[in-house]
């Protein structure tokens, strides 16, 4: 689109200077003529620029005219392409890397660009092969920026039915990717893994502008959590066993406080005492559940029963 070439430009004015259209013509891969037509076009347009003629001319901004497109620090600049640097097997991704690096002042440009040759993610495990993403989730992806309904078959524990929803933005956690929607009954969170039909509707809806994705999906995590938490054991264990424990019961691990000879008490949380008692069953007398006895009561059937199996 010609729009997108203009700021381009605009962007290759504020990062050198002064540039000839040639050199517009070999960054942008358009005609000199479309080159030439695109900066006059700015200058009718009433940004200020202008040519100079000669040996040694080209288009400039008058006097350093800036725009905050390209307002980056350097330390925003290398922490833009870290965390796009990841991405750079999407040809999309590469090709707007290499656009923004053209447009970066250039003494940000050798930093911007390590940055984004730093970090290698590889999603596959050691024996799989990568996943693509989802042609679901590029769907939605598609329907959130475009603000239109969709039309979702979702499966839950009641059965599988028709819902429509207002996609408002999507969230990948743990393999897993999350659709965060507007419903007539408020907002919800859907697993799109348990979508089985998509249909995009025709319309648009205005975004709450209240919304941000960050802090809903925020305030989503703290709501489960908070379910898996429901039932709290005190335990005391090897302060050496301490790191293992928080690994196993991540958030849910708190409290910790040393008890001297090598000991420390500390609370784990799950959402019931069978929970905690399936997990803390496998440290056997390494560790002591102190309270509640409901927890202490499901750690000693379990131990009835596997005794009772295996004598």
């Amino acid at each position: 689109m010609r729009a997108d070439r203009l700021v381009a430009v605009l962007l290759l004015l504020q990062s050198r200077g002064r540039v000839t259209a040639a050199a517009v013509a070999a960054e942008l891969e358009v005609s000199l003529a479309t080159a030439r037509r695109d900066l006059e076009a700015l200058s009718a347009a009433g940004v200020p620029v202008y040519p100079q003629r000669g040996r040694g001319g080209g288009w400039s901004l008058v006097g350093g005219a800036r725009t905050d497109l390209t307002g980056l620090t350097s330390g925003e600049a290398r922490a833009l392409f870290l965390t796009a640097g990841p991405a750079t097997a999407d040809p999309a991704t590469r090709s707007a890397l290499r656009k923004l690096v053209r447009a970066l002042p250039g003494t940000f440009r050798a930093d911007a660009e390590a940055a984004a040759g730093a970090v290698v993610v590889d999603p596959a495990r050691w024996g799989d092969r990568e996943r693509p993403r989802s042609e679901l989730v590029t769907r939605l992806q598609e329907a959130v920026v475009a603000r239109t309904p969709v039309r979702i078959a979702y499966a839950s524990r009641s059965g599988t039915r028709d819902r429509t929803v207002e996609p408002l933005g999507l969230v990948a956690k743990d393999d897993v990717w999350y659709l965060l929607a507007g419903t007539p009954a408020g907002r919800r969170t859907y697993r799109v893994d348990r979508v089985g039909h998509l249909e995009t509707l025709t319309g648009r809806f205005e975004r709450p502008v209240d919304f941000d994705l960050t802090r809903e999906w925020q305030r989503v995590v703290d709501e489960v959590e908070s379910r898996r938490a429901l039932t709290t054991a005190v335990v005391v264990l090897p302060t050496r066993h301490l790191p293992v424990l928080r690994e196993q019961f991540g958030r849910h691990c708190t409290g910790a406080r040393e008890l001297g000879g090598g000991r420390t008490r500390c609370h784990v949380a799950a959402p019931t005492p069978l929970d905690l008692a399936r997990t803390l069953a496998g440290w056997g007398a390494g560790l002591e559940v102190e309270e509640p006895p409901a927890v202490r009561h499901e750690l000693a059937r379990i131990g009835r029963e596997l005794a009772g199996r295996y004598g």
